[in-house]
């Protein structure tokens, strides 16, 4: 499923629920945000999308704590969890759902434990105070760009899935 197909069943699946939607966003740098908002109408569901590259940014805009960031360094589930819950308490209304993405889209910056290509996804579900987090990973082949693609795409399909277990848990 292409980007924008993908989007718009996003954004009408979120207004159906009432739900925000945020973004917060390292080595995609924006484009996840980006395909939610290139559909037209797209304000009903998109709140917010931040793109945190740098630690600092990751510190200061999404309240990741400075000491998770160099323990399991930013490429990681933790990280991937803080950002998204920071992004989801951020959002306005009752209701958020916020991906975050952290990665190495290369050519450079992979090492053994952390190889370019590989991209840690968090996603949080906000219900007033309650937070429900989670995180996990892909290995992406490719050059930057098109892991970057990549991780776009999954992110969405991660928003997608939430959505669709969310509504499914309403009916």
């Amino acid at each position: 499923m292409n980007h924008d197909v993908l989007a718009q069943n996003i954004i009408k699946k979120a207004e159906k629920l009432g739900i925000m939607l945020g973004s917060a966003e390292s080595c995609t740098g924006g484009m996840i945000a980006a395909a939610l908002t290139d559909i037209a109408g797209s304000s009903v569901a998109v709140d917010r999308g931040f793109v945190t590259y740098s630690n600092a940014a990751k510190t200061e805009s999404l309240d990741v704590s400075e000491g998770v960031i160099t323990t399991h360094g930013a490429v990681s589930s933790p990280v991937v969890i803080a950002m998204a819950e920071g992004a989801a308490s951020k959002i306005s209304g009752p209701q958020s759902l916020a991906v975050s993405v952290s990665g190495v889209a290369g050519p450079g910056g992979g090492s053994k434990e952390k190889p370019v290509g590989l991209v840690w996804f968090g996603l949080c579900y906000r219900d007033g105070t309650k937070l429900e987090s989670h995180s996990f990973k892909h290995l992406f082949d490719g050059n930057r760009s098109e892991v970057r693609a990549k991780a776009t795409q999954t992110a969405l399909k991660a928003l997608d899935q939430k959505l669709d277990d969310l509504l499914n848990t309403v009916i």
